[in-house]
């Protein structure tokens, strides 16, 4: 039961978070980017995937980087900047407000993991990830109460 109680108010909470229009979208996106930050890399910047392809706190693509850039219109991040907390942080948040305006939490896990677009419409391939992350963010979520 207490499980229950802490998974409504969390998701309560984040409601009432991501629907204020004024929240700074650091604080907005903060307890989503620490879930993902802890599955991704356990928090590590440092960290390289065995692929070699997504790299630091966040695990982020070449190809993310470019698309950050594209969706700002000018070369605000460079490749290394994916080994920085901040930039990571920042390169999450340019994403996230442009293809989830809305705030979807399980929009932003789920486009995070798979890229897609359409990952709300083909949820199957990300579950997983899905999970973990909320596994994550409910356990912050319990220990910050």
């Amino acid at each position: 039961m207490k499980k229950f109680i802490v998974t409504c108010l969390t998701a309560w909470t984040v409601a009432l978070t991501l629907s204020a229009a004024t929240v700074n979208p650091e604080k907005k996106w903060a307890a989503v980017i620490a879930a993902i930050a802890q599955v991704e890399s356990e928090g590590n910047p440092n960290m390289v995937s065995k692929c070699g392809r997504y790299v630091g706190y966040l695990q982020i693509s070449k190809v993310l980087v470019r698309e950050c850039n594209q969706i700002l219109g000018k070369q605000a991040y460079t490749y290394d900047d994916r080994y920085s907390k901040q930039k990571s942080i920042e390169m999450f948040i340019v994403f996230q407000e442009h293809f989830n305006k809305e705030g979807n939490t399980e929009k932003a896990i789920r486009l995070w993991n798979s890229g897609d677009l359409n990952c709300m419409k083909h949820k199957r391939p990300t579950e997983g990830y899905y999970r973990k992350v909320m596994a994550k963010f409910t356990a912050q979520a319990a220990t910050a109460q």
